[in-house]
């Protein structure tokens, strides 16, 4: 099983859309491995989004994503970062497919709800930035083997 995390950021925690994202991603079939609301430091948010800096949208990402708690998710599942980003949708929520996160909650070209890993090798660096490994739980969904059987009935 393959982990990633997700980001609801502050505008979506701001909006009251955590229970609904989470539902989402529970429904689907993807396992939550860890949760919890934070709120990002200005050091945290620099480790977080390093490979921005510089950028023009760097410091306005920051100040964002400081500006009020985040919840942090880690999912597992099968290729459980190509699920998120599907169903997390375009960038931003103008752009966006309705049925995805972003385009049934976002109109914004600057804020966008949330945030996903983009490869198994950046969710695993983000992973181990906002969570301890004692946080991160590893058990069994009875339901799991319906949400992953193949057609010839043996789970996947």
């Amino acid at each position: 099983m393959e982990r990633t995390l997700v980001l609801c950021k502050p505008d979506a925690v701001q909006r009251g859309f955590v229970g609904q994202i989470v539902d989402r991603f529970e429904r689907k079939g993807l396992k939550i491995a860890g949760l919890k609301l934070m709120r990002f430091s200005r050091e945290l948010a620099a480790e977080m989004y390093q490979m921005h800096q510089g950028k023009d949208f760097y410091e306005p990402l920051v100040e964002f994503i400081t500006a009020s708690p985040a919840v942090a998710i880690v999912l597992e599942g099968n290729s459980a970062v190509k699920v998120v980003r599907k169903m997390l949708g375009a960038t931003f929520g103008p752009d966006a497919e309705v049925g995805t996160i972003r385009g049934d909650f976002g109109m914004s070209k600057r804020y966008n709800l949330v945030h996903g890993s983009d490869s198994t090798e950046s969710a695993s660096r983000e992973i181990s930035l906002l969570f301890k490994p004692d946080e991160l739980l590893d058990y069994q969904i009875v339901a799991q083997k319906w949400v992953y059987a193949s057609l010839d009935g043996n789970a996947i």
